[in-house]
This record gives C-alpha cells, structure tokens and sequence, in this order.
C-alpha cells in the first residue's frame, strides 16, 4: 500500500500536522519536528495595483506511536468500508416456538438437568485413542449436519424451521444437541443472521434474500462434543457481505495452519488479526474459542485476536477456533433472551468455526465430512 499523509488546513494561526505513514502491513511511525515560523506571501489584486501581504503560518508534527497509527487507520478503514456496503433492515426478534424433545434414551450432557450455565473447565482435553475415535465421530456428525442446515437456507425459510430439521437430523443419529438447555438455551441450534455476531435463538422471522446466516451446530454423541459452524448466503446478496464472509473463512484457516504440537496459542490471534485488518475487518475480542471434548467448554481459551496469553499445544489436545468479523464495530448488544448478541451500528458480522486435533506436525480438522 502507497504511503499516506493526512495534512490539516491551516491559516496564519493554525499548524500543519504530518501524521505518520504506513507501508504494507508494517507502520512507520513518524520523527518528531518542531519548525520555526515560515513566511509566506499572498497576492491580491486592486485596480492596476499588485500588493503582497505577508504570512505565517506555523509547521509541525507530532509523534505518533504505533498503537496510536495502528487505531487510526482501523476508524479510517471503518468509514470507508461502511461507505460501500450497503446495509439489510435492523434485525427484529420473532415468537420463540416450544422447545423440542428429545428421546429418553439419548444421553444428555451433565448441564441438561441442572439449567445452569456451567463454568468454563480449567482441564485442557487430551483424548486417548478411544476418545479422539469417539471425537471423530461426533465431528465428523456434526459437519454433515451442518452441511444439510446449509441447504435449507432459501428466503422465507424460518429460522424455526432449520432448527427443527437440525434437531431431528441429530436424534435420528442417536446424538444429543448439546446447545439445547446450555444455560438454558431453549434451541438444538444457533443461527445468527446479519448483525448477530452470534448465539443467535430461532424463531418466526422468515430468512430474507440477502441476509448471510451463520449456522453454529454442536452435537454430543457417545461421550463427545463435536462444534462447528459456517456463514452462509441468502439468495442474492451484496458484495461487500461476500468479501466479509470469505475473508472470515480464510481467517479461520490461517489460524488453523499455525496450529501444532509446541506452538503458541497466541500465534493464531496474530494471525487472524493480520489477515482481518489486511482487508480493513476487525476481529470481535467477547468471544473466543475453547477446548472441547467430553465437556463442551474448557481450556484453553483461544483468543482471536492480538494477544501475549501463555501456554503451548500439546499433541492429542482437541479445541475450537471461531473467529467473528464485523464490517463496522466490535462493540456489541445483547437482546433481553441473555444470549442473542448484535453489533452496536448494525453492521453485518461472520463466523466460521472447526474443531481441530493438534498433532506432532500440525492439526487435524474433525469437522469435516
């Protein structure tokens, strides 16, 4: 990217302020000068009389740090992005239909019976051989289930509706979905449509050609979580929701090709950021990743975002990377239901999520079919 320079106007009182500049990905931040007046001249023009007056005007420019430049440039790029992608009606919440039932003999997870919400497990989850076959599997459900709530995204479809098909689509497999009395989520599903960041309930409103819809499905199956989620389109919709959306994706990827036995976990942050902010996206901090298993939440917490959190990978480990974009803010609300959460300004967000196996060379995404 060219070099920038923000100049203010100016007159003989008024100072010149040069802002540093950037290249690339890498700021530069500016020296620090202090000029002495400079004189200038201004013509005017009186009958056949050419007169001068002179004046001053006083040059400066302040030291910008880098967190300084770096906070800049996210407001500049939030403007111009807001400028260019249009937005969908502001989200409405609709009637929340019964919960569904679930046949006696599936097994339920521990917090079915309590409706608490419980605490995040300071355990991180190694599965032995057994385990991470009975991971597979749960995984390796959850996509396909994913893959189908997929194909039912239409206009006028209701998000009721996915959440019925997700439902059964999983007590038929002999699965628990585990979002169903989570805390007491009333729902087998997530769906988060346009400005829901996520964690958004299902109900009435009909799906909208041109709303994006995040599905987020998580089924227990024989001991296991398994927790995956994908934005998806609606009918025809805007380009600038497009590029949101694929650079999300591409984001969880990136945070996934880091991912090893002895890395960092603060290296996937870094790198979801950088690949974000190359395209003027900012990554929602509220929400993060977690280690998943035969308990739903744990440790470690994956950060999305720029972090200087300890702790290594260790080969057999199994958790989620879940990065949200939003076009505009990050700052967000959350509606009265205490879970669905919305952008503050409305504008469009997106997630993808995969729950990974950290290996001796790698990882091993399991939510794939």
């Amino acid at each position: 990217m060219a070099s920038s320079v923000f100049l203010s106007s100016f007159s003989s009182s008024s100072s010149l302020q040069l802002c540093s500049s950037f290249n690339g990905d890498y700021l530069a931040p500016s020296r620090c000068f202090i000029g002495a007046p400079v004189t200038s001249s201004s013509l005017s023009i009186s009958g056949n009389k050419n007169s001068y007056s002179p004046r001053k005007f006083y040059i400066s420019a302040k030291k910008v740090s880098g967190l300084e430049e770096a906070i800049r440039i996210r407001k500049m790029r939030e403007l111009e992005t807001k400028s260019k992608v249009r937005r969908n009606p502001p989200l409405r919440r609709g009637r929340v239909s019964p919960r569904l039932l679930v046949p006696d003999h599936i097994p339920r997870p521990p917090y079915v019976e309590s409706g608490v919400l419980p605490d995040i497990s300071s355990e991180f989850q190694i599965p032995g051989p057994e385990g991470i076959a009975k991971m597979r599997a749960a995984c390796e459900l959850a996509a396909r289930v994913l893959n189908y709530a997929g194909t039912l995204v239409k206009p006028s479809v209701t998000t009721n509706e996915i959440d019925k098909a997700v439902h059964d689509m999983i007590i038929e497999a002999g699965a628990y979905p585990s979002p169903l009395g989570y805390g007491g989520f009333p729902k087998s599903v997530c769906t988060s449509v346009n400005e829901c960041m996520c964690h958004g309930i299902p109900d009435s409103r009909q799906l909208q050609s041109g709303d994006i819809i995040n599905i987020d499905v998580t089924v227990y199956l024989d001991g296991y979580h398994g927790d995956t989620s994908k934005t998806f389109f609606c009918g025809e919709v805007d380009e600038g929701f497009k590029r949101l959306v694929k650079v999300t994706e591409e984001c969880l990827e990136k945070g996934i090709a880091v991912c090893k036995e002895g890395a960092s976990f603060k290296k996937i942050g870094k790198r979801i950021s950088e690949h974000a902010e190359k395209y003027g996206y900012n990554v929602v901090e509220r929400f993060v990743g977690h280690g998943v298993g035969p308990v739903f939440h744990s440790e470690p917490l994956i950060y999305h975002y720029r972090n200087d959190e300890p702790g290594l990978m260790v080969e057999g480990q199994t958790f989620t990377i879940e990065p949200i974009l939003t076009i505009g803010t990050t700052e967000c609300v959350t509606w009265p239901d205490n879970w669905t959460t919305l952008t503050a300004d409305g504008g469009v967000a997106a997630q993808f999520e995969h729950t990974i196996l950290i290996t001796r060379t790698g990882s091993e995404i399991l939510t794939k079919c």
